[in-house]
């Protein structure tokens, strides 16, 4: 993110406008508090290659905190919103964070973080802090954003270098991991290579109106709005992602470019129809959507609503490997996730030995773009081939005939039933679609006989009871379009499936609860 020459242009043109409040902030605003904020991290010592981290909802604070590490040289790791104190001092510590920039909003659970996180050492309040009563947290000085900078000068720092995010994995698969990318000595006008393939898959242009309806703390939501102030386009940012103001917003603000995950598609397709019927999205020219795999019924839903505009692209927050297709090629290999565009890929059994085409195995690519985990060399070489020229982040998929690559599922969630492998994936793309469901997870569970059985938990739509015969209902649902092998035994209700708002589900959490008391995942 970097306003550069707009910030001189188009002085009073709107770099982001959040999409509830409707605060906005110019260009030249958004200069200016950026030069002084990197002003005062340079003021309390962190020079190039140094760490802070960022951990609040979307708000009008967020992308100027970005901004100003991204001119300064700095790692800024912006974290998930939704952190426990623990998890929160875990990414904090271990990004060697030396300033923490959080709101009113976060600030209790900041508090207990930072009582574990020695290393930092000053902690800004974005949206107010009076100063009153505890103004330390740990060895952090606790004080009030707006106040903090105001004393610095809005001009660029002299020494003005290209820093970027250091975003941490979700954790669905374990303790998450900071992804650290080397950082050129180039000047903040010139972005990471990956940034530049990106603003042209992505189809951006000067001027762009760009709706934002995830949280900043993603890799994927946050690179597309650090491409929109590049282009000096006007991101509109939604606090909260619904389905009915997403599409208001569509219309009320013109936007040309969007990115979803497929949670949001379905929650939209599961609108009244005369409700979909009036959104107007005319003006969108590029929507993009990525994260989990799509249904191919919701996806060919979203086509005939929309049109030929939906973009689809796969890749994780490391950067080893990209794929993507656009409309027609999807409607050609329905259910792919596209065809590799950067890095080489293969697809390998646990031997490491290559599997035909056609047949599912762990994806590996020559990585495309260099990174570690931080501090983790141990978890860094466990996705290195044998060699250390290929990387994986454990995600299983095969390719077709044509090249295209279809996921299946993470290694760790195969249901290994009776000797046979079962991606769950596909049974969970089947469930979402019945008329009665908002989302849901499949996974293994034990069997004394078979090893591993299917579970399903649902999460059905509001005011759908929770009762057996829905049970049945769904596994004879799944029955009549899947065999029987790769179907729920059984199926559990609940209310909210532990899904981030970035649409990735902790479904680990879940199958944990069934396997307490096992030591092993070898019945």
């Amino acid at each position: 993110m970097y306003p550069g020459k707009y910030a001189q242009q188009h002085a009073d043109r709107p770099a982001f406008i959040m999409a509830t409040s409707g605060e906005s902030m110019s260009y030249a605003d958004l200069e200016a508090r950026s030069n002084r904020l990197a002003h005062l991290l340079r003021a309390h010592g962190l020079q190039r290659l140094d760490h802070y981290a960022v951990f609040m909802e979307n708000n009008r604070h967020f992308i100027e905190c970005c901004v100003a590490g991204e001119r300064t040289g700095l790692y800024y790791t912006c974290a998930n919103a939704y952190l426990a104190a623990e998890e929160l001092a875990y990414v904090i510590d271990n990004s060697e964070s030396q300033v923490l920039i959080t709101s009113r909003e976060k600030l209790p659970v900041a508090r207990q973080a930072l009582e574990r996180c020695p290393k930092v050492k000053l902690c800004l309040v974005a949206g107010g802090f009076d100063g009153t009563g505890d103004d330390r947290a740990g060895t952090a000085r606790l004080l009030d954003f707006d106040t903090a900078v105001a004393g610095y000068p809005g001009t660029p720092v002299a020494d003005e270098w290209l820093g970027t995010a250091m975003l941490y994995s979700s954790g669905t698969t374990g303790r998450p991991k900071g992804v650290l990318r080397p950082l050129p000595e180039n000047p903040p006008s010139e972005p990471l290579a990956l940034f530049n393939f990106l603003n042209k898959l992505w189809q951006c242009e000067e001027g762009m109106m760009y709706l934002s309806p995830a949280p900043l703390y993603h890799s994927a939501p946050l690179a597309n709005v650090s491409l929109v102030i590049r282009n000096g386009g006007t991101a509109v940012i939604m606090e909260h992602f619904d389905p009915q103001h997403y599409l208001a917003l569509l219309a009320r603000h013109r936007i040309t470019h969007t990115q979803l995950v497929p949670t949001m598609f379905s929650r939209m397709l599961k609108l009244p129809p005369e409700e979909r019927a009036r959104a107007d999205t005319s003006s969108l020219k590029i929507a993009i959507h990525a994260a989990a795999p799509c249904p191919v019924q919701v996806k060919e839903e979203m086509i005939a609503w929309w049109g030929p505009i939906i973009h689809e692209y796969y890749g994780a927050t490391e950067g080893l490997g990209f794929t993507a297709c656009n409309t027609g090629e999807w409607l050609a290999h329905r259910g792919t996730v596209g065809r590799v565009l950067l890095g080489d890929i293969h697809i390998f059994d646990e031997q490491m030995q290559p599997v035909p085409k056609g047949e599912s195995g762990e994806i590996w690519f020559r990585t495309a773009s260099p990174f570690v985990y931080f501090n983790d060399p141990e978890r860094t070489a466990l996705t290195r081939s044998p060699d250390g020229t290929m990387s994986t982040v454990g995600d299983m998929g095969f390719l077709d005939e044509d090249g295209f690559l279809h996921l299946t599922d993470r290694s760790t969630f195969m249901i290994i039933c009776g000797g046979v492998n079962i991606y769950p994936q596909e049974c969970e793309n089947l469930l979402i679609t019945h008329p009665k469901v908002a989302d849901a997870a499949v996974f293994g569970i034990p069997d004394a006989d078979l090893g591993e059985e299917v579970k399903a938990v649902v999460q059905p739509l509001p005011g759908v009871e929770h009762t057996p015969a829905l049970e049945a209902e769904l596994i004879a649902f799944c029955r009549e379009h899947l065999a029987h092998m790769k179907c729920p035994k059984s199926i559990d209700f609940t209310d909210q499936l532990p899904r981030l708002p970035t649409g990735k589900l902790y479904k680990r959490h879940l199958r944990d609860a069934y396997w307490k008391g096992h030591a092993s995942r070898i019945v």
